[in-house]
């Protein structure tokens, strides 16, 4: 009989060429798939609940799959961390109501990026953070960021690649704070929505640098957004600052 399981998994992107599954590369969705199969005796599919690109890393990135072994949720949970390599990792392991699909139930989902200020390297975040030569004016950029919370039609923030029905999303919360000592020169920048357009997390960030930056008053965000055209907005930030933080359902 079968069930469906709901697999909440962290993960270092660093050394995957993202999650979904390709030919001669090391994927999540890969090697996940691999790794389960191997587990339940089955050939197991796995969904995300989005697909991450290459670099970009999950604190609690949730899948559902659904599968016909005897294994409990518990001997599935301790398979999966005695099999799965050094970078990924499963959090919990637990059976979900029946229908249950990490991708299309999801509400809210939370991405953190990272940006480390200044002129001296910080090794120790150098393939989880963006390093910024400079000191941001950080009070310029939560000026502009309000611009960007409500729903509004992102088009501006997609890049090429990934067709959606509409690029209509409702950011609820945009947020930029420092860390606290001694990473006071750590920017975190926190942005969660009902669902985000391809790269669009990547693509806000690299406008708000525009304007942390000076290059750009905070007013421009506005513009930007009111565009709806790719080339106004800023340019992609590295994927090694990005980490999927957590998903509401």
């Amino acid at each position: 009989m079968k069930r469906t399981i709901k697999l909440t998994l962290a993960y270092d992107g660093t050394d995957f060429a993202g999650w979904q599954v390709q030919l001669r590369q090391r994927t999540l969705q890969g090697t996940l798939e691999e790794i389960l199969s191997k587990i339940t005796g089955e050939q197991i599919r796995v969904f995300g609940s989005g697909r991450t690109d290459a670099g970009v890393h999950a604190l609690a990135q949730v899948v559902s799959f659904d599968t016909s072994t005897a294994h409990s949720a518990q001997v599935l949970h301790k398979a999966l961390n005695c099999e799965l390599p050094h970078d990924m990792s499963a959090l919990s392991v637990e059976d979900a109501p029946e229908g249950f699909h990490a991708r299309r139930d999801a509400k809210r989902k939370r991405y953190r990026y990272f940006i480390v200020e200044g002129r001296v390297r910080n090794v120790f975040r150098r393939r989880y953070a963006l390093h910024v030569y400079r000191v941001l004016d950080v009070d310029a950029m939560c000026l502009a960021a309000k611009s960007l919370i409500g729903t509004h039609d992102f088009a501006s923030f997609q890049s090429a690649g990934s067709k959606r029905e509409t690029t209509v999303r409702t950011i609820f919360d945009l947020s930029l704070a420092r860390l606290p000592e001694p990473e006071t020169n750590v920017l975190q920048i926190d942005v969660e929505a009902d669902g985000f357009l391809y790269n669009m997390v990547r693509n806000i960030v690299g406008t708000l640098l525009e304007v942390g930056q000076g290059a750009q008053p905070a007013s421009w965000v506005t513009e930007v957004l009111a565009a709806r055209d790719r080339q106004r907005a800023g340019s992609t930030a590295p994927a090694q600052g990005l980490f999927l933080v957590n998903v509401q359902y």
